[in-house]
């Protein structure tokens, strides 16, 4: 049973780094050697991602829930919207991030989502974290300096487009992790998934409206089909391997992720990087896995003056 478990692993962590990797490329050759407008490219990926979930949650089960006023409340309705605004949010500004400086740049940039995540969690959340996980955040900060500082391609669009986007991605996953954690008004991750995508897609038609968007030309569409097909198992395959693995685990499966997309991105690509970048890249990841580890030191102390407090008061 233990062996068909880290199977399971394996193949939903190959097939994770596969998907990731094959969007990060479609996505920067779509934008830079085709010219789709990021903001095309951004509905093609929603679009795609709710036709799928609308089926993954079954058209019956749709259906008969939307005779259920607690599930479909106005509510619920109201946060389906704000996270489907962040989502088309993190989606546009990384493909513009994408279109304007390197891949591995950005994947850089990426890397550094614990920084934000924190200060999110703090606010949204008033969750405080311990001593060990705000140092671990320092080289995370230095190393994101020192890239910005010595990227050749450096763009202040781009960079600005990264660093929105990480800052609303985290603000996104906060939100949702609220809301998937909401004994009251339960939602499924699945649920959760169609119905944001689908507003992300929504609240994109004004905006077309509004502004003049070039639309690519039908010989783009069966790129721009596996495209959104590789998107949406991206995120298919990352929530599959969170089932089989602790968040820790996840967590660091994921920064050995980005690591591994931005060697990848400067291979396939051929951006030329210094030395100096490569130190701030280093910087970043390692301040990562350095805050995975003192996340997991916390998470255990807590763990345990829970054990001892509840202790205390049965022999009380």
């Amino acid at each position: 049973m233990r062996n068909k478990k880290w199977m399971g692993v394996g193949l939903f962590g190959f097939l994770w780094y596969f998907f990731s990797f094959t969007t990060l490329f479609l996505n920067k050759y779509i934008l830079s050697a085709r010219n789709v407008d990021p903001r095309f490219l951004a509905a093609s990926q929603m679009m795609m991602t709710s036709i799928v979930g609308l089926v993954q949650i079954g058209i019956p089960t749709l259906l008969v829930g939307f005779h259920d006023r607690t599930r479909f409340s106005k509510k619920f309705l109201r946060n389906m919207v704000l996270v489907g605004m962040m989502r088309l949010l993190t989606v546009v500004l990384g493909l513009i991030s994408l279109k304007a400086v390197a891949a591995s740049f950005v994947e850089t940039v990426k890397s550094s989502a614990p920084l934000f995540t924190v200060i999110a969690s703090w606010v949204m959340r008033g969750e405080k974290t311990g001593i060990l996980i705000n140092i671990a955040l320092v080289p995370i900060m230095g190393g994101l300096a020192l890239c910005s500082a010595t990227e050749l391609s450096f763009d202040l669009i781009g960079f600005l487009a990264a660093f929105s986007n990480n800052v609303f991605d985290c603000i996104q996953n906060v939100f949702s992790k609220t809301l998937l954690s909401d004994d009251v008004n339960t939602v499924t991750a699945n649920e959760l998934q169609f119905f944001t995508s689908l507003s992300a897609t929504l609240l994109q038609v004004p905006l077309w409206i509004l502004t003049e968007m070039k639309f690519p030309e039908g010989k783009e569409f069966p790129l721009l089909l596996v495209d959104g097909i590789s998107f949406h198992l991206q995120s298919v395959t990352a929530y599959c391997l969170m089932n089989l693995i602790s968040p820790v685990t996840h967590s660091v499966a994921n920064t050995v992720k980005r690591a591994l997309l931005i060697w990848l991105s400067v291979m396939t690509f051929g951006n030329t990087v210094t030395t100096l970048s490569w130190l701030g890249t280093a910087l970043v990841i390692g301040g990562v896995f350095l805050y995975n580890e003192a996340k997991k030191h916390y998470l255990l102390q807590r763990k345990a003056s829970y054990r001892y407090t509840a202790s205390k008061m049965i022999e009380l």
